[in-house]
């Protein structure tokens, strides 16, 4: 009952978290709000017995993405974001669509009270998780990396500007 308790209120922090990040308007509050979003999902992966995905959840992703993420706010110089009130068609099909998936998820989890898992049940011991990271999936593995290789030379070169550009400014 308890960790039904705990996995209940670190989910809650999750979407708290995931909802701040959309309503910031500052992009270095949003990141940091990915952060707690990053944290409580690593509580969620501890509660679910998966420890080596908690690990490097908060190794990986809240730890070395974020100051990824943070650097390249930065490298951006991004300021405050103007927020619109978003497209109609958002609205007539992100609601029902996101009202439908929450139902589904309630559902689920209320049929399958009986099948519950005990922390260490699940297997997923890290040799087991490196065999397939490296061996099975080395190549999507690859590309990932490659990908945010990418994006963060497209930060830099978004971020650079030519020497007349810069003069105009400080002119003005």
């Amino acid at each position: 009952m308890l960790h039904l308790i705990l996995f209940s209120v670190f989910g809650l922090v999750c979407v708290a978290g995931a909802v701040n990040l959309l309503l910031q308007r500052h992009p270095i509050n949003s990141a940091l709000s990915l952060v707690v979003v990053m944290g409580a999902l690593a509580v969620e992966y501890l509660l679910l017995g998966a420890e080596f995905v908690a690990a490097v959840q908060v190794i990986v992703y809240a730890g070395a993405i974020m100051v990824l993420f943070v650097f390249v706010i930065m490298l951006l110089n991004a300021g405050e974001e103007e927020h619109t009130h978003g497209s109609r068609v958002a609205w007539l099909l992100g609601l029902p669509g996101m009202l439908a998936v929450t139902v589904l998820i309630c559902w689920g989890l209320i049929q399958d009270q009986t099948s519950s898992v005990r922390i260490g049940e699940l297997p997923g011991h890290p040799a087991d998780i490196a065999q397939l990271l490296f061996h099975q999936f080395l190549l999507p593995f690859e590309v990932t990396s490659i990908l945010v290789l990418i994006a963060i030379m497209g930060a830099v070169v978004l971020a650079a500007r030519p020497e007349s550009v810069r003069e105009t400014k400080r002119e003005h």
